[in-house]
């Protein structure tokens, strides 16, 4: 959701803080503010709309300070405009607070700081946090005041305040959204991300729930809500700061789509033996013992990450020997799951902090089960609560709608089915061989399988005006259909709905007209004769059909019209890996289309990177 940053250091602030905001923009970006604190007080800006507004207007306007803290917002309590806009004051102007979450009980609040004569200008419920610390304030520091209103309010929240009260200190504050603090040479960071201050530092400390960390210009001093000192641990961020920017591509997300070849690569080497013929996961903290026990494995995630998990179920069903549920996170933990004391729960989520997820994966621990995060931040909170964690190396990823994290889930799904199978005795050791060759070979085929982009603009040239779009898919790759219908609704704004090929006439055969393109995600696998079946159907009521399918194989070009429908042969793999590599081309149909369509690719409305509210 909301992104947040704060700078204590020598650097001139406004830059630093505007540098975290722009690297921030897909946290948000309905609205954007910096509060700086100077000899003369404090000074705050804030903008209504994209981050460039509030740019422009400093631009215009300069300002500054010695220290500082800003936001971009996505809105949840309040209308995205200047007014409701963070940072945000106390009556007296004399405390600032940013703002990411929910406070649950922030009207009961309201109501009564407005009965004791506080005055409130926004829709927020983050203004209340300022009132609250301005009553509790008793000149024993703003750290105590904070602590003191944290005990008042509930909810999933980050928080940052300033105060001139007590100057030359920032405080941090999290239950639930992250935070991470950077420790530079003499200079102190507090962002809602790594890529805000990645440029600076690679030195992070990522704050727990119920903790606070009180950053002055000689350290950081980390405590729980009741002060008690707290020891953590400096983590190294390894990824390189250029690879949070564009290299020279359109859009990130375009980037990202190009960088999964190198995201696959990263996520398995170090982790496969060719010459033993086996999966080594050290970081998974589940004994082997465990493992054999199983009798079910529950995959919980959100979004795009889910779709990685029904991918998953068959992975794991076909080569594990092992029964698979998958859940939202957002439904697990409010239908009472039986959850068995023989059971594994894999959570995957790419910032580690999606707040669903991470309330999924505690419930299933507190009923029993062991648990597993795939995730692509190092330190995160899904890491740090899972039993264990097998990362996915596919660096920072900025586009909002996610690609290469993706594909990367489904390599490490890959990966945790042929290590369970490895464990379990349910694959020969030369069939567990023959399965990391392919996943070695997967990087090349990737490469191949980008040459799709060329094609694909041209087929989005044909489709960008259309309305409605039907994704059609089978087997293990019913899952991509729903992916590549889920991405081109979150950046062209198309209605699209993904489907089992099989059930399309048992309702969405309806729709189907000559103003319907159908996607069909047809590898030649185990079902491809009746994804044949399933095209001559949608050709017989007037769609038109793009074909995703596998080169070499002529069948399929024998049931389309070349003057109305389309084929796009991709590199053949194994029925296993077919699923990442028939991913690719539907994401950059989706990207040239809602470029032709003239949207922000990058950050579509209404949408945020990571979902770190419920």
């Amino acid at each position: 959701m909301c992104g947040i940053i704060g700078y204590i250091g020598s650097k001139p602030v406004v830059p630093v803080l505007l540098d975290g905001l722009r690297r921030m923009e897909y946290r948000g970006y309905d609205s954007a503010g910096i509060a700086l604190i100077g000899p003369e007080g404090i000074t705050i800006r804030r903008s209504a709309g994209k981050l460039v507004n509030l740019e422009n207007s400093i631009r215009d306007e300069p300002v500054n300070g010695l220290y500082g803290i800003g936001h971009t917002r996505w809105a949840t309590h309040g209308r995205p405009t200047e007014e409701n806009a963070h940072p945000h004051r106390d009556c007296t102007g004399r405390i600032v607070v940013v703002h990411n979450g929910i406070i649950e009980n922030y009207l009961e609040l309201k109501q009564e700081l407005q009965a004791q004569g506080h005055k409130f200008t926004t829709e927020t419920d983050t203004e209340i946090v300022a009132h609250l610390v301005e009553r509790e304030m008793r000149g024993d520091g703003l750290e105590n005041g904070v602590r003191r209103a944290l005990k008042l309010m509930r909810g999933m929240f980050a928080l940052v305040l300033v105060s001139v009260e007590d100057p030359e200190k920032i405080v941090a504050v999290r239950n639930g959204p992250p935070l991470v603090i950077g420790l530079g040479h003499d200079e102190f960071f507090v962002a809602s991300d790594i890529p805000a201050i990645l440029a600076h530092t690679r030195d992070v400390v990522f704050l727990g729930d119920e903790e606070m960390a009180i950053v002055t210009r000689s350290g950081v001093a980390f405590t729980d809500y009741e002060g008690r000192a707290v020891s953590k641990t400096t983590q190294r961020v390894l990824w390189d700061p250029i690879a949070a920017e564009k290299g020279g591509h359109k859009h990130f997300m375009l980037k990202e789509i190009y960088e999964q070849p190198t995201a696959a690569r990263d996520t398995v080497i170090g982790r496969v033996s060719l010459d033993r013929g086996q999966v080594f996961l050290e970081d998974i903290n589940v004994s082997e013992e465990t493992l054999r026990a199983l009798q079910k494995v529950t995959i919980i995630a959100c979004g795009t990450s889910w779709h990685a998990g029904l991918v998953g179920k068959y992975l794991i069903e076909s080569l594990a020997q092992l029964p698979v549920e998958v859940d939202y996170g957002s439904e697990y933990r409010y239908r009472n799951p039986i959850v068995g004391a023989n059971e594994l729960a894999i959570v995957i989520t790419q910032s580690g902090e999606t707040a669903d997820t991470l309330a999924a994966l505690r419930e299933a621990r507190r009923k029993g089960a062991s648990s597993v995060a795939i995730c692509n931040v190092v330190g995160s909170m899904a890491t740090r609560e899972a039993d264990g964690t097998v990362y996915t190396h596919a660096g920072p990823e900025i586009g909002v709608a996610s690609t290469k994290a993706f594909t990367s889930q489904l390599v490490a799904l890959q990966l945790i089915a042929l290590y369970m199978a490895q464990v379990r005795g349910t694959l020969p050791a030369l069939a567990i061989r023959n399965h990391i060759e392919e996943l070695l070979r997967l990087p090349q085929i990737l490469e191949q399988a980008l040459k799709a982009s060329a094609p694909m603009e041209k087929v989005a040239e044909r489709f960008y005006n259309r309305t409605d779009f039907l994704f059609l898919g089978r087997g293990i790759n019913y899952p991509i259909a729903l992916e590549g219908a889920l991405k081109l609704k979150e950046i062209s704004y198309i209605h699209a709905e993904g489907y089992p090929a099989g059930e399309m006439k048992h309702g969405p055969i309806a729709l189907i007209d000559e103003r319907m393109p159908v996607v069909a995600v047809a590898p030649d696998d185990h079902v491809f004769e009746k994804m044949i079946g399933n095209v001559q159907e949608a050709k017989a009521r007037g769609g038109s059909v793009i074909a995703v399918t596998t080169e070499g194989d002529s069948r399929m070009a024998g049931v389309l019209d070349a003057a109305r429908d389309v084929m796009l042969p991709m590199p053949v793999t194994t029925a296993l890996l077919t699923p990442i590599v028939m991913t690719i081309p539907l994401q950059l149909l989706a990207y040239h289309i809602a470029v032709r369509r003239g949207c922000d690719v990058d950050q579509p409305r209404n949408l945020a990177k990571s979902v770190t509210v419920e």
